[in-house]
């Protein structure tokens, strides 16, 4: 049922367009006219001005035509850079960019595949519950779209997001993540006539970093750090520098321990670092922002959402998996204000990068495999779960997400 065509050419269209994050406001009137024009109460939230961008989210509402449990569909609008100015080539079964920009799949695939399932419904009058899509913004910019969405707008409480590589994966599993920012403050002189009367900030940070516990540190845990600004000259004892990390983890306690020594490194480093000038005494000194950038996803293979993947993918003769990640994605941010949202794959391979490229054929499973879990939604309704049914249990599997 569903036309490869007609979602080929809509992801050309879509990956067209510019949209860099906080720069979706081109997508966004497109796909609000599109998504009025198969029936849907289009709204755009408030979040563009939340977070300095120049739209917010879309959020689509379609009235089912049986009684289902709503069920909430979601992709983001926004593209990393090199973005502007993107050329997809179709070699074949396969769609990529000319190499000099990203591709857009991520997370215009997504997009694509949600518009094209809900023209199959209303061109087939198929069965479907409620249907609430929300395209977001600034998703790679720390997953702002839906940090900023007001949830309390929606019925839905549980459903999907298109975003993530591999259709056999089904991510259900996702780690919590913390955002780490240390101003570390020393003390300038010349670096060639009087060295001696300087505390040297790099320094300083650069001997807690040293001391850190970095990459991947247990199955659950990895941590970083990302980036390093300061320095004015080569000949000035630098008095100021900036550096910003992250952890993350699957298990919180682990996630806590591990943003405690990543602080303590520059607590201690900076003690080691003090001098006396002119009866006067300075000291190095940390400045640090440490907050939980998104919280972890954990949703059951007993969920009402996993199950209706499964049995679809089933049905349609695919294997699909649960699995976890080691990325965040809006599903976090939705699970942690109390929905079940899990993320099913689209066929997205080397994001971010000039070699991004798309998976058709797993393109359109995906899109068959949605089309198929609404269709089981409306058809099921509020029987899924029988007391007594027995939950078959997969073995995870741990794939590659973003951001």
């Amino acid at each position: 049922m569903i036309d490869r065509t007609r979602l080929v050419n809509h992801f050309l269209e879509l990956v067209r367009i510019n949209s860099l994050s906080g720069r979706e406001r081109e997508v966004a009137i497109s796909l609000r006219k599109e998504l009025e024009g198969l029936g849907a109460e289009v709204a755009i939230d408030d979040a563009g001005e939340k977070v300095g961008g120049n739209v917010g989210n879309v959020i689509a509402y379609l009235r089912g035509n049986v009684s289902a449990p709503s069920i909430l569909l979601c992709a983001h609008m926004d593209t990393v850079a090199p973005g502007e100015g993107v050329k997809p080539i179709v070699e074949g079964d396969l769609i990529r960019s000319d190499g000099r920009t990203i591709l857009g799949g991520d997370g215009k695939s997504g997009i694509a595949i949600i518009c094209e399932v809900v023209r199959v419904l209303k061109e087939r009058n198929l069965p479907h519950g409620d249907i609430e899509v929300i395209f977001t913004i600034c998703e790679e910019m720390g997953l702002l779209g839906a940090k900023h969405l007001d949830v309390s707008r929606l019925k839905s409480r549980f459903g999907l997001v298109l975003d993530s590589g591999e259709l056999p994966h089904l991510i259900t599993k996702a780690p919590a993540a913390d955002r780490m920012e240390f101003r570390v403050y020393g003390l300038e002189a010349h670096a060639g006539v009087c060295p001696e009367r300087g505390i040297n900030a790099i320094k300083v940070a650069g001997e807690a970093i040293a001391g850190m516990r970095l990459g991947r540190i247990d199955p659950e845990t990895t941590a970083n750090i990302g980036i390093i600004q300061g320095g004015l000259a080569t000949n000035i004892i630098p008095n100021f520098v900036t550096v910003k990390g992250e952890a993350r983890s699957h298990d919180e306690a682990k996630l806590d321990a591990q943003t405690t020594h990543m602080r303590r490194c520059f607590q201690e480093a900076a003690a080691r670092y003090h001098l006396t000038l002119d009866q006067k005494v300075y000291e190095a000194r940390v400045v640090e922002e440490v907050w939980r950038d998104y919280p972890r996803m954990d949703v059951p293979e007993g969920s009402r959402i996993v199950r209706l993947v499964l049995q679809a993918a089933e049905r349609l003769g695919l294997k699909i998996k649960p699995a976890l990640t080691g990325g965040g994605c809006d599903a976090n941010i939705f699970n942690g204000k109390g929905m079940e949202v899990v993320n099913l794959g689209t066929g997205m391979r080397e994001i971010h990068t000039v070699k991004e490229h798309l998976e058709i054929a797993e393109m359109l499973h995906s899109a068959e495999v949605l089309l198929e879990v609404l269709k089981l939604n409306a058809e099921v309704g509020g029987n899924l779960f029988r007391e007594g049914q027995a939950d078959e249990r997969v073995e995870d599997r741990t794939v590659q997400a973003d951001p």
